[in-house]
């Protein structure tokens, strides 16, 4: 099994309702995103995929979520925009993307401080 990661970063304000009253106010992260790719074979040019075609569709997310409030944003069913949301959304994102045979998104990482991450890993 092989596993690719790539890391990228967007900036983002959030409020978070039920939870610890510190987070209910209105506050912001610079989010720190790994997304882990994973697959058991090597296409013919000895790659499992390219990191720039990984890259590509991840800076198409992370677009959607950078300099906004996530909780103005549809992408979370009205749910909380938590760590573990904004991950889950990446990872079945991504996966959407992602048109190699027999390559998919095993994790994504989703660090909201430099000792905090939420991690989705796929079913």
């Amino acid at each position: 099994m092989y596993e690719l990661k790539v890391v990228s970063r967007f900036a983002a304000a959030h409020q978070l309702k039920m939870v610890a009253e510190k987070c209910e106010n209105l506050h912001g992260h610079n989010w720190r995103v790994e997304v882990s790719i994973s697959g058991e074979k090597l296409n013919n040019a000895g790659v499992l995929m390219d990191f720039g075609e990984i890259k590509e569709h991840l800076n198409e997310i992370i677009d959607s979520l950078d300099h906004k409030f996530l909780n103005e944003l549809n992408l979370f069913d009205g749910g909380n925009p938590s760590s573990e949301n904004i991950a889950r959304y990446i990872a079945e994102a991504m996966q959407s993307k992602i048109a190699s045979p027999g390559v998919g998104i095993s994790r994504v990482g989703v660090w909201e401080s430099d000792d905090s991450c939420a991690t989705y890993i796929l079913p």
